[in-house]
């Protein structure tokens, strides 16, 4: 008898596992199957504004169909959720930028997955200000000194310090709040200028040469904030620093990421073009472990 029921259990225990061998897989596969669910955020390098062709489902943001979401969830397979909106601030997480188009984190939920974001370049008009300043002064003195930096000094690395880095810490935290599940990648800003003066480039974004090195300065303190913010509120920092050094504004059409401010080929100047926005899914999907 007790052989009997020691066999019995043996049989059971085999036909159990055979069972799961074959449904463990199915279910597996199951849920492999279902789309991962991504919502973007952010602003106009994140909406690929100026890049055809234009998501007419929200005029008012210059969002582009081929925006580096799109190109993710193309990648992926991703259910994809872009409320990305050119001209966005870091307040705009949380409060109406337009009539019409709700705070964005209002596109979150408890069931998402995965949320990207590039945020904090409008906050004090910190990238128009500056690029206008000193494309300005460039003009007014033929390219010569660096009559940018001598005028504002650190007032442009200042408001990023004290103002951009808390409010993109918040905005964060409002993410969080809402997708407290979420992978969260916050990108940085591939180079707008090269590393050392180009002369020849002068036409297209008239900075003078000393104020080439002034401006790639604003922009490495503002991604520097933005791995900062990134990295207290537990999100990952997709860094551009490398990937993106020789694909400035100044480099020819093929190469270059972003557009130059003039002669360029986007409708929207120094934003990237097509070419920077798959760039730059490509590498997110990469830092992520996901391409």
């Amino acid at each position: 008898m007790n052989v009997f029921r020691r066999v019995m259990l043996a049989s059971i225990t085999a036909l159990s596992a055979a069972t799961l061998g074959l449904t463990a897989p199915a279910a597996h596969a199951a849920h492999a199957a279902e789309p991962l669910d991504y919502v973007a955020l952010g602003d106009s390098y994140s909406a690929g504004s100026g890049v055809l062709p234009v998501d007419l489902s929200s005029p008012l943001c210059l969002r582009s169909l081929a925006n580096y979401p799109h190109v993710i969830a193309s990648r992926t397979g991703a259910q994809l959720t872009d409320v990305t909106c050119g001209a966005a601030q870091t307040k705009h997480f949380t409060e109406a930028q337009y009539p019409g188009v709700p705070p964005q984190v209002a596109a979150l939920d408890a069931d998402t997955e995965l949320v990207t974001l590039t945020i904090g370049g409008n906050d004090n008009g910190t990238f128009i200000n500056a690029l206008t300043a000193c494309g300005t002064a460039g003009l007014l003195s033929g390219g010569q000194g660096s009559p940018c930096k001598d005028k504002h000094g650190s007032t442009f690395e200042d408001q990023i310090e004290q103002n951009t880095y808390p409010a993109l810490k918040a905005a964060l935290r409002s993410l969080r709040a809402k997708a407290p599940g979420a992978r969260v990648a916050a990108l940085g800003y591939p180079w707008i200028m090269p590393a050392t003066p180009d002369p020849s480039c002068f036409a297209k974004l008239p900075v003078a040469s000393g104020d080439v090195a002034y401006l790639r300065g604003i922009q490495a303190h503002l991604n520097a904030v933005v791995e900062r913010a990134a990295r207290e509120t537990g999100a990952v920092f997709v860094d551009f620093a490398q990937v993106s050094e020789g694909h400035d504004a100044c480099k020819p059409l093929g190469t270059r990421w972003i557009e130059p401010l003039l002669f360029g080929t986007n409708l929207v100047p120094v934003h990237p073009n097509a070419l920077g926005e798959s760039r730059m899914a490509q590498h997110t999907l990469g830092t992520l472990g996901l391409g």
